[in-house]
């Protein structure tokens, strides 16, 4: 029976494993990864126990410099997650060099007063010795609840930090029903997911200037899900790009979505997806509502 919880936050530069350690974390997937920065755009609700314990992971988007409207978008949404959680998992890479994002972070976790704890993911890309000077500089300018050193990749360190994770709980009852591991509606799944593809089989600016959104998003009495998805680019040259020679690219993006979606969602899906442009909406504050990144 669940009698303590912990809404936690996993904050970090882009890139830097968060939405890769939330679904190591859940043991599912719910939140898309990728190897290109900004790939998560809204804060992401994890939730997994432990004993008698419910914790309720928050992944936020990379914290960076903003250069568009939706840039700004998610750089509030990171400074909004630090407050009011009941902890902080900072997420940073293993190298002794703390940047400016970092700063930033420590900085306004600081000025919450949430306890943190220090992650050091990617461990599996140095040497343990080379750890220590990281940890150091670290603990020089904020004082961590505990250091934990992971390869969110690998799975190691895992349990260690579900332990130091456990010790920050509070008593409450439990939040979440048992079975839910996210706070996305099947439909969001769905948009994040051709987004995914989309920016994985993409090159350069071209993925960074799409938005996904669901037209039509129906359960048929068959059991069949029928979508139509609308993937919005910043320019017409873009729109070629994505739908690809005769339409190859799209195509196998629907193909790969659908694969996915099937499977996670236990039904067949038929995916229809259309290509439209709206110039720059990334700079637009309007487009930036409308496409669902609300500041509330």
């Amino acid at each position: 029976m669940i009698s303590k919880t912990a809404m936690i936050t996993i904050a970090g530069r882009p890139n830097v494993g968060k939405s890769t350690l939330t679904n190591r974390l859940t043991g599912d997937k719910v939140a898309i990864v990728t190897p290109k920065p900004q790939t998560t755009r809204n804060r992401i609700f994890g939730v997994f126990a432990c004993g008698d314990t419910q914790m309720i992971l928050l992944d936020t988007p990379g914290f960076h410099k903003a250069r568009t409207r939706l840039g700004e978008y998610m750089t509030g949404v990171v400074r909004e997650s630090v407050a009011d959680v009941d902890a902080v998992a900072l997420l940073v890479e293993p190298i002794d060099n703390i940047g400016a994002q970092e700063e930033a972070l420590l900085e306004y976790i600081g000025g919450t007063g949430v306890p943190s704890v220090l992650v050091i993911n990617k461990i599996d890309t140095v040497q343990k010795e080379a750890l220590l000077s990281v940890i150091a500089q670290y603990a020089s300018l904020h004082d961590f609840a505990a250091v934990v050193p992971v390869s969110a990749k690998q799975k190691d360190g895992l349990a260690l930090l579900q332990d130091e994770l456990r010790k920050l709980c509070v008593e409450s009852p439990q939040l979440f029903p048992d079975g839910m591991v996210s706070d996305q509606s099947e439909q969001t799944l769905c948009c994040e997911v051709i987004r995914e593809k989309l920016l994985m089989l993409l090159d350069k600016e071209v993925p960074h200037g799409i938005a996904i959104e669901a037209e039509t998003y129906q359960l048929r009495d068959s059991g069949t899900l029928e979508a139509s998805v609308v993937i919005y680019c910043e320019k017409q040259s873009h729109k070629g790009i994505i739908i690809g020679k005769r339409g190859d690219l799209l195509k196998k993006v629907g193909t790969l979505a659908r694969q996915e979606l099937e499977q996670t969602l236990g039904t067949k899906v038929l995916l229809s997806l259309w290509v439209k442009v709206r110039e720059n909406w990334r700079l637009n504050p309007a487009q930036v509502r409308n496409l669902g990144f609300r500041d509330e």
